[in-house]
C-alpha cells in the first residue's frame, strides 16, 4: 500500500544539491509554463479588446496551456521528473513517489515560479493586468470545486499512467505530450465555468500580482484532493498490483 511508501524523508534533503537543483528546474519550467499560459491570455486581450472569454479566446488558452506545458513538463523532466503543479506533487507523495520535504522544496519553487512570471508579464506589457481565476457568472462555489477535482483527477492520472508507473514502457516518451493534451482538453472543458485551473500555482501567481484572493481557495482545495485521489488510485490499483505491459506493438 502507498501509506506505508509516504515519507518525510531527511531533515538534510532539501539543502542536498539534487534537491536544490530539481527545485530549480520546477521553477524555471512553472515560469514558463505560467509565461506561456498567462501571457497568451494578456494577448488576447490586447488583440480584441478584452475578447478571452470568447469562444475564440477559449480555444487559443488551450493551445497555448497545453503546447506550454508540452514543453515545461519536457524541459524539467530529466531532472526534477517536470511537475510544474503541487498538485501533481501532492499526488506524488500521496502515491509515495516523493518524500515530504522534496514536495514542500518543489511547491515553494512552483509557487514562485509562477510569481516571477507574472510579475514579468506585467512588466513586459507596460502594466497590462494579469487576470487572475474566477468563476463565471451562474456558477457556483461548490461546481467549480468539483469541476477542479475531476479535471485535475485527469491530469494526475495521466502523469501517473505515462509518466511515473515504472510499466509504462515506450509511453514514457510521450508523457509530455499526453500531460498538454489533457490540460488542454481540460481547459476547453472547464475553462468557460471556473477557468480551469488544476494547478494551484498557475492561480497563485495572478491572485499575486492582482491581489484577487476570491474563491481562490477553490484553486487549491479542488487540485490538490483531485490530485491526491489519482495518486492514490494509480498507486494502489495499477502500480502496487501486479499488470502485466502491454507489448510495444499494441500501443
Amino acid at each position: 500500500m502507498p501509506i506505508r511508501n509516504i515519507a518525510v524523508g531527511r531533515p538534510d534533503e532539501a539543502t542536498r544539491p539534487d534537491a536544490l537543483k530539481a527545485a530549480l528546474a520546477e521553477f524555471i519550467s512553472t515560469l514558463i509554463f505560467v509565461v506561456a499560459g498567462s501571457g497568451s491570455g494578456m494577448a488576447f486581450n490586447k488583440l480584441t479588446e478584452n475578447g478571452a472569454t470568447t469562444p475564440s479566446g477559449l480555444v487559443a488558452a488551450a493551445l497555448a496551456h497545453a503546447f506550454g506545458l508540452f514543453v515545461a513538463v519536457s524541459v524539467g523532466a530529466n531532472i526534477s521528473g517536470g511537475h510544474v503543479n503541487p498538485a501533481v506533487t501532492f499526488g506524488a507523495f500521496v502515491g509515495g513517489n516523493i518524500t515530504l520535504l522534496r514536495g514542500i522544496l518543489y511547491w515553494i519553487a512552483q509557487l514562485l515560479g509562477s510569481v516571477v512570471a507574472c510579475l514579468i508579464l506585467k512588466f513586459a506589457t507596460g502594466g497590462l493586468a494579469v487576470p487572475a481565476f474566477g468563476l463565471s457568472a451562474g456558477v457556483g462555489v461548490l461546481n467549480a470545486f468539483v469541476f477542479e477535482i475531476v479535471m485535475t483527477f485527469g491530469l494526475v492520472y495521466t502523469v501517473y499512467a505515462t509518466a511515473i508507473d515504472p510499466k509504462n514502457g515506450s509511453l514514457g516518451t510521450i508523457a509530455p505530450i499526453a500531460i498538454g493534451f489533457i490540460v488542454g482538453a481540460n481547459i476547453l472543458a472547464g475553462g468557460a465555468f471556473s477557468g480551469a485551473s488544476m494547478n494551484p500555482a498557475v492561480a497563485f501567481g495572478p491572485a499575486v500580482v492582482s491581489w484577487t484572493w476570491t474563491n481562490h481557495w477553490v484553486y487549491w482545495a479542488g487540485p490538490l484532493v483531485g490530485g491526491g485521489i489519482a495518486g492514490l488510485i494509480y498507486e494502489v490499483f495499477f502500480i502496487n498490483t501486479t499488470h502485466e505491459q502491454l507489448p510495444t506493438t499494441d500501443y
